[in-house]
């Protein structure tokens, strides 16, 4: 998860909470750091301030959005802030909370975009360079077609929704095989998928090796 807020105590604060709900947190404190750790790692969830220096919440979020992605983003606004959460919906925000607001609620909110997320925020159809995905149809296309496993589609997925970021071997593992105990499996399933898409003449790769960083690329 990505907070970004700009008052350290606050930041402080949320970050201990979440760290003891068993969230990953990495804080950042202006919407350029926000912009450009989006950018860089794969987050489910960005929680943005719209007051931060050097770029607002509402820059950020549009420049987030802008570039693909599709993480939860909620919204922290100040009481006089009306106009700007209703600009914050229109520009792709999830979720929004005005200050002050109580770390339960906030952690509510989490949990119901958790159990929302697989059948509200990711589209049946990604695509990426000349290949598509049919998430229902567990089908990959490029100049050739060609099905896929349950797990495969579950990790070209979650590859697609985050091209051209690094994506560990753990931080893969944890969100495809949460029932698993086995981190060669993640090797297992790269090397099935590389072998699909040169099957299907794809333009793109996924780079990296065994128990290493993996990234989803153009050739």
């Amino acid at each position: 998860m990505l907070l970004a807020e700009d008052e350290v105590q606050m930041s402080q604060v949320l970050v201990t909470a979440m760290t003891h709900q068993n969230y990953e947190i990495t804080a950042v404190y202006d919407g350029e750091q926000a912009v450009s750790a989006a950018s860089k790692d794969p987050y489910d969830v960005i929680i943005l301030d719209i007051m931060m220096p050097k770029k607002d919440g509402l820059e950020a979020l549009k420049e987030i959005r802008a570039a693909g992605n599709r993480a939860h983003i909620i919204m922290l606004t100040a009481m006089a802030e009306i106009d700007d959460r209703v600009t914050g919906l229109d520009l792709g925000a999830d979720d929004y909370l005005t200050k002050p607001f109580s770390l339960k609620e906030l952690l509510a909110r989490l949990r119901s975009m958790e159990r929302r997320a697989d059948s509200t925020f990711t589209p049946n159809v990604l695509a990426y360079g000349s290949v598509k995905l049919n998430v229902s149809e567990q089908e990959i296309v490029a100049k050739n077609s060609i099905r896929l496993s349950g797990k495969e589609t579950k990790l070209m997925e979650y590859l697609l929704l985050n091209t051209d970021k690094e994506l560990t071997t753990d931080n893969i593992f944890q969100h495809i095989w949460e029932d698993d105990d086995d981190k060669n499996i993640v090797w297992v399933y790269v090397s099935y998928l590389r072998q699909k898409l040169q099957a299907i003449n794809a333009d793109i790769q996924i780079t990296g090796e065994k128990d290493g960083i993996f990234k989803l690329t153009m050739i």
